[in-house]
């Protein structure tokens, strides 16, 4: 699941904050009693895989809302019209925790979906879908939660967690093994991945035993003979050009890992509702 660290409260704290902008909500002030109490459900409008219930209680628990229950488990594939978090209490607070709370559900759930759309897709193969830094400022933990809600797979979460050796740092070191060869004297204990554009170069770097190597915009076929190249020596990972419709070719030729940034990047937010009840 997820820990509701000190960041995660931040986020929470300055979305509500953007909310109100330092004065009140003005259209429940006016039309709700201050002692109004409501019962608020959480409901799916379309199927899909929900994450982010944990976020969601925390806001609510951040405004006062502690009558809570969770139906459904973040990570299962839910039916349209389910409903999956219900919170009774105050219908001021209620109310203002509302956008912020499907913020965070529709968004999340939303790249959970997706994710399981993917990993649907490479079923049967050894192949692991895997996510990028290609993600929200600031919501990368959240996003890299969702995105094993969808069961896919976390790449490095931070420029300091593992080297990535891509185009750019090839050309500026003067060449591709001479920067694998740098980072490694560097940093000998760090886990090393180095892109490579051709098979020319994949048979370059491969001498220095890089734990992993990231085929860059390469062909189905070119993925398969890389793998024929590699002959399990290292791990294998295909980015660039992916899509659900190309996946599975792309998981059969035996790579390891699928890199896919849309994961994050794109993923449309799944539709998720609140319907309020009014208690006596």
């Amino acid at each position: 699941m997820i820990e509701i660290d000190s960041h995660i409260e931040e986020l929470i704290s300055m979305a509500i904050a953007e909310d109100l902008a330092g004065g009140v909500d003005i259209t429940s002030v006016v039309t709700i009693g201050a002692d109004q109490v409501g019962v608020a459900e959480y409901r799916l409008r379309e199927a899909g895989v929900v994450s982010g219930i944990p976020i969601a209680v925390a806001v609510l628990n951040k405004l006062g809302i502690t009558d809570i229950e969770t139906p459904v488990s973040c990570a299962h594939e839910t039916e349209a019209g389910s409903v999956v978090l219900i919170a009774r209490g105050n219908v001021r607070a209620l109310l203002l925790a509302e956008r912020t709370t499907l913020n965070f559900l529709t968004h999340l759930s939303g790249i959970s979906t997706l994710t399981r759309r993917w990993v649907d897709a490479v079923a049967g193969t050894k192949c692991q879908v895997r996510d990028t830094r290609k993600t929200t400022p600031g919501w990368r933990v959240l996003e890299k939660y969702a995105v094993r809600m969808g069961g896919g797979t976390n790449h490095r979460m931070s420029l300091s967690d593992a080297a990535l050796i891509k185009d750019n740092h090839i050309v500026a070191a003067g060449g591709v093994l001479k920067a694998f060869e740098m980072v490694r004297s560097q940093y000998p204990g760090a886990e090393i991945e180095i892109e490579v554009d051709t098979l020319d170069q994949l048979q370059e770097v491969l001498a220095g035993n890089p734990d992993l190597i990231m085929l860059d915009n390469m062909s189905v076929a070119q993925c398969r003979e890389a793998v024929g190249i590699v002959a399990g020596r290292t791990k294998l990972e295909a980015s660039g050009g992916l899509s659900l419709e190309n996946a599975a070719a792309y998981a059969e030729t035996g790579v390891d890992y699928i890199a896919v940034g849309a994961l994050t990047h794109s993923a449309k937010s799944l539709d998720i509702g609140l319907d309020l009840r009014m208690e006596p």
